[in-house]
């Protein structure tokens, strides 16, 4: 037999009829693969996905949010500083518009054409109004007054698929306070990511206390579940309330602050560029904190045509931002000044380099090695307690060269530095206290690593001089200087301020509870508190604060700058059983003695006596009508 040959072609034919044979599963495997992603998809959108939920229920059921009551603030002595006006909302189910008069809705509402098309295409917008549902209620306008809403109510048959929404926006009692108590305003996006709690149309506290304190005095929502007939109309409560959920009103605040000692402060404060702030030494609790410019919050809220859809109680203008926080800097000076007087703790009270009572010798200055830094006249030469009296620079001055020079102690000009700043931020500088106000900030306190990068690491106690009396690279807030006045008032602690005293049925953070002890022994701060009393012995102008029966202990501060100086005071009272702490900071205001000091004595008085007598009635109105000059020709 012979072998069969078979052609190129049939050989060809066969292998093309074997990959055919392969090829069918594969085809097969594409076609399950496709029905598999119908079916997956299909099973998406008839279970997974809400939207056919969201449409039946809106057929049969309206779920109306009930918005809580919003809780109140009060003063310390129990007085209302801010308080609920009722406001109605007008919301929008885009899926049950069947038709629309457009003029007559505009007319109705006091808006325009535009301004409607243009609120629609933002609801629609996802961008804008994450969670966007057709099916679901959408806030279309918002602070509606009674009168409004009852005429919206009398109409409301011709308008299918628009409801109306009661809720309550926020009333001031005083014109002061703005900057502390804060405002309400409609949620951003970024703020209704962060909390599911919020929907768009909702408000949330944005600055002050309504914005620290936001979740005790949001409250929790309700829901209202109504029934609806075949044509949509309202049949009543479902199942006669049963998954109805009541509100919950927001908490109740009382705050520290003293509302009639800030009238006061407001009242002298005047113009511009000026800020007080008080303490109640023993507790933390802050008192009175003014800036000025401020701003009435009243003007800024009402349920005006000219406030739809606007943001409630805005604080725009001058003085939105609160400035008894801030660092106090103008260019390289610092007005800290104060530190002047305690810079020195480590090196006389605590004795690191040298004896307390030793003197030091003050020529107009310091002058040593050809720098020289200024002082006023006064006797010389003089130990510490004279030196904290008259304010000395140059005693302070050679106090820090000395430390900073003492290798013997400390090894290096580093770990000297270090040390100072140690003690330094003990006292609450150098970083933010934590006040519970959102905007705090830190000041300035350096450490040696920022004077080596400063100085390629060539430096001694001469180089920085300028922070032993508060300058230089220093910086310090008027809120950190208040809390110094009370941590010597203390004898050595202080307690973190804050402007909540309590809360309803709740208990306040811890941290405002606690004790913080500088590095300093509490025998060496009755030193301090001598020689700021020493200071009242003094000749002083007009106004210093010697109140009859009343031992106040202060510091007058002079910051340099580029223009006219600032004028600056920092105290407390009574000395030995004290009860407020006070700083006062005023741009270009000149010599502490010229704004710092009255003013601080009217708070003072104000606050022990309950009253100013008819004189400082006078002082303060005085005060109010001054006017700081502010030009370039200072400068």
């Amino acid at each position: 037999m012979y072998p069969v040959h078979r052609s190129y072609k049939e050989e060809t034919l066969v292998e093309r009829n074997y990959d055919l044979e392969k090829r069918k599963y594969a085809i097969g495997g594409a076609v399950i693969f496709i029905v598999l992603i119908f079916l997956i998809r299909l099973l998406s959108l008839q279970i997974m996905s809400e939207d056919y939920k969201k449409n039946a229920d809106s057929n049969a059921f309206l779920k109306k949010i009930q918005y809580p009551s919003r809780g109140v603030i009060y003063d310390r002595n129990g007085k209302l500083l801010v308080y609920n006006q009722p406001a109605y909302d007008i919301t929008v189910i885009m899926k049950e518009i069947t038709s629309l008069d457009t003029a007559d809705l505009c007319r109705t509402l006091k808006i325009t054409p535009e301004f409607l098309r243009k609120r629609f295409k933002d609801l629609k917008d996802r961008r804008l109004n994450p969670g966007y549902s057709p099916y679901t209620n959408q806030v279309l306008l918002t602070q509606l007054s009674a009168e409004d809403c009852g005429i919206f109510q009398e109409k409301l048959f011709k308008f299918p698929g628009f409801y109306i929404q009661r809720r309550t926006i926020r009333q001031y009692n005083y014109d002061a306070g703005a900057h502390i108590l804060g405002d309400i305003g409609e949620v951003s996006k970024t703020e209704m990511e962060d909390d599911e709690y919020y929907i768009p149309g909702d408000f949330i506290g944005k600055l002050g206390v309504e914005r620290s304190y936001e979740k005790q005095l949001r409250g929790e929502k309700g829901i209202e579940v109504l029934l609806r007939d075949a044509r949509g109309r309202i049949q009543g409560n479902y199942m006669d309330g049963k998954f109805d959920k009541a509100p919950v009103a927001g908490k109740n605040l009382t705050l520290s602050l003293d509302i009639e000692l800030r009238k006061t402060g407001r009242t002298s404060a005047g113009r511009k560029d000026r800020k007080y702030c008080c303490h109640r030494t023993f507790y933390g609790e802050v008192l009175c904190l003014v800036s000025s410019p401020s701003y009435d919050p009243r003007p800024d809220m009402g349920t005006g045509p000219e406030n739809r859809g606007k943001k409630p109680n805005f604080a725009a203008g001058p003085g939105s931002v609160e400035t008894f926080a801030q660092p106090c800097n103008h260019g390289s000076l610092s007005a800290g000044i104060y530190i002047q007087d305690f810079s020195g703790t480590d090196n006389f009270c605590k004795k690191e380099s040298l004896p307390l009572p030793t003197p030091y010798t003050c020529n107009g200055g310091f002058n040593y090695r050809g720098l020289h830094v200024g002082c006023h006249a006064h006797g010389s030469p003089l130990p510490l307690l004279p030196a904290i009296a008259t304010s000395c620079n140059a005693y302070f001055c050679w106090g820090l060269y000395h430390m900073i020079g003492a290798r013997q102690k400390y090894g290096s000009v580093q770990n000297a530095m270090n040390t100072w700043r140690d003690y330094m931020v003990s006292m609450g500088f150098g970083y933010p206290l934590g006040i519970d106000l959102p905007g705090e900030k830190r000041g300035m306190i350096p450490n040696a690593k920022y004077y080596d990068k400063a100085y390629r690491g060539s430096w001694n106690g001469l180089t920085i001089i300028s922070i032993s009396i508060g300058q230089g690279e220093v910086t310090l807030t008027p809120l950190q200087i208040a809390n110094l006045g009370a941590t010597i008032a203390n004898r050595g602690y202080y307690i973190t301020p804050h402007v909540v005293k309590s809360i309803e049925n709740d208990a306040i953070d811890t941290l405002y509870t606690q004790k913080k002890y500088t590095k300093v022994d509490r025998i060496h701060y009755e030193e301090v508190v001598e020689g700021m009393r020493n200071g009242r012995d003094r000749r002083k102008p007009a106004g210093w604060p010697n109140l009859p029966d009343i031992e106040v202990c202060g510091k007058t501060g002079t910051a340099q700058n580029r223009g006219k100086d600032h004028s600056a005071f920092m105290g407390f009272a009574p000395m030995n059983n004290p009860k407020i702490a006070i700083a006062v900071y005023v741009e270009n205001g000149g010599f502490g003695a010229v704004y710092g000091v009255p003013i601080g004595r009217l708070m003072i008085e104000q606050y022990l006596k309950g009253e100013l007598t008819p004189q400082d009635e006078e002082l303060a109105t005085d005060i109010q009508n001054r006017r700081i000059d502010y030009g370039i020709h200072e400068r």
